[in-house]
């Protein structure tokens, strides 16, 4: 569906998370448009700030940001901006983060020590979140609850269990972040 008249609402959403978490593929798998995305390959110039140790097959990364849309209902389209994950791009998040109602933090449980500069950021831009636990192949699989508590995050944040490269499964951590927006605003 394309945007038109009848659509009431555009909201615009960021998907956040540390570098390698899987934001590109997020945006890339959900658009209902071709994603906009800014890959370019890993140089040695990035040796040194990047950590590729967990995911040591990443070949490219987003330089600037990924944009797809979304639409949820006749009066409701998301428009999703997707954020380089590295520290040394932090300051597009404050330029991205304009106009943002949420944002969806995705997270690897495997990696959950590196969300935390992440979650300082959406929270210093006043961001309602929700949290995707990006499942990746081979590694163990957590117990929201037990996420929950080693993030430190307050009951009414949502945490539910995704894997982005699923369409299905990467739209639900959207809807899920729609609906705690929502709740916010009934």
């Amino acid at each position: 569906m394309y945007l038109d008249s009848a659509v009431s609402t555009a909201v615009k959403i960021l998907v956040v998370g540390h570098f390698g978490v899987g934001k590109t593929t997020c945006i890339g798998s959900i658009s209902e448009i071709e994603p906009l995305r800014t890959e370019e390959e890993i140089t040695e110039a990035s040796v040194g700030f990047d950590d590729l140790s967990g995911t040591p097959d990443k070949t490219t990364t987003t330089v600037a940001m990924d944009f797809g849309r979304l639409t949820i209902s006749d009066e409701v389209v998301l428009y999703l901006f997707g954020t380089p994950g590295q520290e040394r791009f932090k300051e597009m998040w404050e330029e991205l983060s304009r106009g943002a109602l949420g944002a969806l933090v995705l997270v690897d449980p495997e990696r959950l020590s590196e969300s935390f500069p992440v979650l300082d950021l959406v929270e210093r831009f006043g961001l309602t979140y929700a949290i995707g636990v990006n499942h990746f192949e081979g590694t163990n699989d957590y117990p929201l609850t037990e996420v929950r508590e080693a993030l430190n995050l307050s009951a009414e944040t949502p945490v539910v269990a995704c894997d982005v490269r699923d369409q299905n499964s990467a739209a639900q951590a959207l809807i899920t972040l729609v609906h705690h927006l929502l709740s916010l605003i009934s």
